[in-house]
C-alpha cells in the first residue's frame, strides 16, 4: 500500500454525503463542528439535515477525510490515506512519509472540553503525513487502532 493525499473542491452537500458513504467501515468515527456546537466522537454518520457545519471529518485505520465548508454551501475534502489512490480525488503532493503516535482522549470531566461533550470508547492515534522531500509535517490525521 502506499500514502496519499488528495482533494476535492466545491462539492455539495449531497455530493459529499455520497462520497462519505462509499468510505464508512465498521471502525469509523465522526466529529462535527458548527458555530454553536461540536458532536464529539461518534459512530452516526452525517445526516442532510445537520447541515450545514462548519466542519467535519470521519476517520478509521485506514484514511481520514476531512470537510470544510465554503461559500454557496459547498465543502472542500481533504483526504488522508494509507491505501493508495483514491481516483475521485486530485493528488496533493507526490511522496509522503507517515509517521504513526499514540493520543490520548481526555475524559468529560476535564475542562478542556465543552460541557456535554460526548466520545465513544474508542482507541485513537495520530498519523503525521511528511513531505519526504522537505520532512515537515503537512498534516496530522486522526486515526485509530485496527
Amino acid at each position: 500500500m502506499s500514502n496519499f493525499v488528495g482533494f476535492k473542491e466545491a462539492v455539495s452537500v449531497t455530493k459529499l454525503l455520497e462520497l462519505i458513504n462509499k468510505f464508512p467501515t465498521k471502525s469509523s468515527y465522526y466529529f462535527l463542528r458548527w458555530t454553536h456546537a461540536v458532536s464529539g466522537i461518534r459512530k452516526e454518520q452525517p445526516k442532510k439535515t445537520e447541515f450545514p457545519m462548519l466542519e467535519g471529518q470521519m476517520f478509521s485505520h485506514d484514511f481520514e477525510l476531512r470537510w470544510k465548508y465554503k461559500p454557496q454551501n459547498n465543502y472542500e475534502v481533504l483526504l488522508l490515506s494509507i491505501n493508495g489512490n483514491h481516483p475521485d480525488f486530485e493528488l496533493l503532493g507526490e511522496d509522503w512519509l507517515v509517521q504513526e503516535h499514540n493520543a490520548y482522549i481526555y475524559p468529560a470531566t476535564e475542562t478542556r472540553f465543552p460541557k456535554g461533550f460526548k466520545t465513544q470508547n474508542v482507541d485513537v492515534k495520530q498519523r503525521y503525513f511528511i513531505d519526504k522531500k522537505t520532512a515537515t509535517v503537512h498534516f496530522v490525521a486522526l486515526t485509530t487502532n485496527k
